[in-house]
C-alpha cells in the first residue's frame, strides 16, 4: 500500500508556488512604492491594496493545499496531520481577515502566528512511529527542520520590531514552511518504490 496518493505530490508542490506566484504578481499590481526587503507579504493583500485579490486567491488556494496534502498523508503521524491541516485552515481565515490599509491588527496578527506556530511544529507532530519511516518523517530530520522553522521565525519577529528586513525573513520562513511537505511527501512516495 502506498504511503500516500500521488495527488498529494500535486497539492504540496503547489503550495509553494502559489504562496511565490502570487506575491510577485500582487507586487507587480501594487507598483514601486512596495518594498519586498522591509514590507511584509500582508501589504499586498491589505485592504485596498492593488494585487489584494491576487494574494486573497493565492493564500486561499495555498490552504486548500495543505488541507488536501494533510488528508493525504497517511504515513504521517494524525497529530501532525492535523496540525498541517490545521496551518491550512488558518491560511484560509488569514484570507478572510487581511490587515488593514492602516497597518497591522490584532486579529490578522494573531492568525499569523497561529498559523505560523502550527507550520513550525507540524513536521515534529507527523514523526513516523514506525522503524523504517521515509526519510521526511524521521525523527531527527523532522525535529532539525521545526528548529529550523523555528529560527526563521524568531528573524522575521526580531525584523519586524527593529524595522530591518521583515520582507525577507517572511519570505524565508514561509517558503522553508511550505516547501517542507512536497519535501515529505516526495520523501514518502520515494520509500514507497524502495
Amino acid at each position: 500500500m502506498r504511503l500516500v496518493p500521488w495527488w498529494a505530490l500535486i497539492s504540496s508542490g503547489s503550495a509553494p508556488v502559489l504562496l511565490v506566484s502570487g506575491w510577485t504578481i500582487a507586487a507587480l499590481l501594487h507598483g514601486p512604492g512596495y518594498d519586498p526587503v522591509t514590507q511584509t507579504i500582508s501589504v499586498l493583500a491589505a485592504d485596498g491594496a492593488a494585487g489584494r485579490w491576487v494574494m486573497t486567491g493565492a493564500v486561499t488556494a495555498l490552504g486548500a493545499c495543505h488541507l488536501a496534502t494533510a488528508w493525504g498523508l497517511r504515513a504521517a503521524a494524525l497529530a501532525g496531520r492535523m496540525a498541517l491541516g490545521g496551518g491550512g485552515l488558518l491560511a484560509i481565515v488569514l484570507a478572510l481577515s487581511p490587515e488593514p490599509s492602516s497597518g497591522g491588527s490584532l486579529q490578522h496578527g494573531s492568525v499569523v502566528a497561529m498559523g505560523f506556530a502550527l507550520m513550525a511544529v507540524w513536521p515534529v507532530l507527523a514523526v513516523s512511529r514506525t522503524g523504517a519511516a521515509p526519510w521526511g518523517l524521521r525523527p531527527a530530520m523532522s525535529i532539525g527542520v521545526s528548529a529550523l522553522l523555528c529560527v526563521c521565525a524568531a528573524w522575521f519577529l526580531i525584523a519586524l520590531q527593529t524595522h530591518g528586513a521583515a520582507g525577507v525573513a517572511e519570505r524565508v520562513l514561509t517558503v522553508a514552511q511550505n516547501l517542507w511537505p512536497f519535501v515529505v511527501v516526495a520523501s514518502c512516495l520515494h520509500h514507497s518504490r524502495s
